[in-house]
């Protein structure tokens, strides 16, 4: 079975946009932790949610320390 492709476009309801921004981290951060492991590569990630609040990851400290 294949998924047709979904069209990207802004999430009108409040609620559903910051769920879909909860999920949507969650998995990004899950993703950017795995190529860090498996490719042995020294990741970072900076995400800034619509309401301005930070999340980040970094793979190592001196990643951080270049980044901040």
């Amino acid at each position: 079975m294949v998924r047709g492709k979904t069209e990207m476009k802004r999430i009108e309801n409040a609620t559903s946009r910051q769920v879909t921004f909860s999920k949507r981290r969650s998995g990004l951060l899950k993703k950017a932790f795995e190529l860090s492991v498996l490719c042995d590569a020294e990741v970072a990630l900076i995400i800034f949610s619509p309401k301005g609040k930070l999340y980040e990851f970094s793979s190592s400290r001196s990643v951080k320390r270049t980044v901040l």
